[in-house]
């Protein structure tokens, strides 16, 4: 089997948070105390590995589905901007065309309607580039499970805010230290609230809370109000 990424380059460098949590930014908002980070990473690691050993055979059965439908690549690895404003991978099983790109271009091209919807949310409530085997991925969140390894790699949180490109984070404004203060989330405010039937700016409003108000009591809560979340398949598109 053939275990190919995709991944698409950042070029816009973003400002670095120092040891602190703060750059020249007089928005800068402090990260969490170095007990606390060291207690949520390990809590990150320990519900990663073993996440990742109880649903390895769902996790194989799924690639082996993605890779059968089309032959496309099993893994889309888009980068986002984590913790300090360092670039990553963020991966996924794929869910979309092998020329989703091409895809994209020509409809924000000749649909005005399909244009507006995008560059108010990076969504596409009909999006044409989606697979018939993505679509499900995608309303039960199946397609996010690799995250796991970002998890264990560092580069995300179990719980934090929602991953973004270079490109959304300049809609962060004065909150764009906030966002970069924590490690990016497989879950968190945003998922539990609605996900995409939430406006960008309620999900950065989220982001900014999630951020100041921190603490392990929290991330358990989301994390188990995230189950339902998934069952209920609210803003799931």
């Amino acid at each position: 089997m053939t275990w190919e990424v995709q991944s698409i380059k950042v070029r816009e460098s973003w400002p670095k948070v120092d040891q602190f949590g703060m750059n020249n930014d007089r928005h800068a908002v402090l990260r969490p105390h170095v007990v606390g980070r060291a207690s949520k990473r390990a809590v990150d690691i320990v519900i990663a590995t073993t996440a990742l050993i109880l649903l390895s055979p769902l996790m194989l059965i799924t690639a082996l589905i993605v890779k059968l439908s089309d032959q496309g690549p099993v893994f889309y690895s888009h980068t986002r901007i984590g913790y300090g404003g360092a670039p990553f991978g963020c991966l996924k099983f794929r869910t979309m065309k092998t020329d989703a790109a091409a895809q994209l271009a020509d409809l924000l091209r000749t649909n005005p309607s399909a244009r507006a919807e995008w560059e108010a949310t990076r969504k596409l409530k009909n999006d044409p580039r989606i697979t018939a085997v993505g679509e499900i991925l995608r309303r039960s969140s199946i397609d996010e499970l690799p995250q796991l390894i970002n998890i264990l790699r560092g580069e995300m949180s179990v719980v934090g805010p929602r991953p973004v490109t270079a490109e959304e984070l300049a809609r962060y404004g004065e909150h764009v230290t906030s966002y970069m203060a924590a490690r990016p989330g497989l879950t968190g405010q945003w998922q539990i609230s609605g996900r995409n039937d939430v406006s960008y700016e309620h999900r950065v409003a989220l982001d900014v809370q999630y951020v100041r108000d921190w603490s392990l009591t929290r991330d358990f809560i989301i994390v188990a109000k995230t189950v339902p979340a998934l069952f209920s398949q609210r803003g799931c598109y």
